[in-house]
């Protein structure tokens, strides 16, 4: 089934071995949101060493018996949350990764929660899901990690921002995304000030200020509800960032183009915000143009 006549789903990748509740939650909250489908995906892997799970058939069976509770679970959840929400499954026999990259072909977003992996861990690993998705996706990717932080108030959204062509996507997500939760919306410019040499710091962080306000020219018009504040903040980009959004209900970033390997086709800043972040880490691929 494909999703090219119909709305294109949220997406949700349901992990049998670690389940991540918050996710699923936070996933079918999006599709209410959003008035989309809610379409949850389990993938049952090849077997650690390269062979297929198919060549070991009670291998296989259990695999796929587990996927099959770990999806009722999850569809029995969503139903108990959202009764009323279009819902759809999937169980496939792949690569997590690889498996929700085709389906995000078809998808508004994908969801993914996440399992805390060490950073060589979420590059090496065969079951590594959240980096190759985020890095490869063509919609956004959101990744959960706990309950969203909805006790602040007023609710805010964080959006970093750093003049590159991709950080335009990644506002026009938090754009969209503040005004359908009535959000406010911190656009933050880090500035690394250079470990060697003079430099006029008065000048670059009116420039940075420049800069960010260019960034974010122009929404209003399409979201003029959204109340945006600017920020220019002097640090490491990815523990500024993650310090701001502490308290916030996600953190906004752009990834880089369509070339290299996934780790730096993702780039420096959203893979580390996977590690560091406490809120959900939303990832823009530098193609996308707002939901509508």
């Amino acid at each position: 089934m494909t999703f090219t006549d119909v709305r294109r789903p949220v997406l949700a990748g349901i992990d049998a071995v670690h389940p991540v509740p918050a996710a699923t939650a936070w996933a079918a909250d999006e599709a209410q949101r959003r008035h989309l489908p809610l379409r949850l995906v389990h993938a049952v892997p090849p077997v650690p060493g390269g062979g297929l799970l198919h060549n070991d058939p009670a291998r296989h069976r259990a695999s796929t018996q587990r996927g099959d509770r770990a999806l009722d679970d999850a569809v029995a959840f969503v139903r108990a949350r959202h009764p009323q929400l279009d819902l759809s499954f999937l169980l496939a026999d792949d690569y997590p990764a690889w498996a929700l990259c085709e389906q995000a072909r078809y998808a508004a977003l994908v969801v993914l929660g996440s399992r805390h992996l060490h950073r060589a861990e979420e590059i090496l690993s065969s079951g590594s899901v959240a980096v190759p998705v985020s890095a490869q996706a063509p919609c956004p990717v959101v990744v959960v990690a706990g309950p969203e932080h909805a006790e602040q108030q007023p609710p805010s959204l964080v959006v970093g921002i750093d003049g590159s062509p991709g950080c335009q996507s990644a506002v026009d997500y938090a754009f969209e995304a503040a005004a359908l939760r009535g959000a406010a919306l911190r656009a933050i410019w880090v500035w690394r000030p250079p470990l060697f040499g003079s430099l006029d710091e008065a000048g670059a962080l009116q420039e940075c200020h420049r800069r960010l306000a260019e960034a974010t020219a122009g929404r209003h018009e399409s979201q003029p509800d959204v109340d945006v504040t600017h920020e220019v903040l002097r640090g490491h980009p990815v523990e500024e960032l993650a310090t701001a959004a502490e308290h916030a209900l996600a953190v906004v970033v752009g990834r880089r183009g369509s070339e290299g390997f996934s780790g730096m086709r993702l780039g420096s800043v959203p893979h580390g915000l996977l590690q560091r972040a406490r809120c959900p880490v939303v990832t823009v691929p530098p193609t996308y143009r707002g939901a509508h």
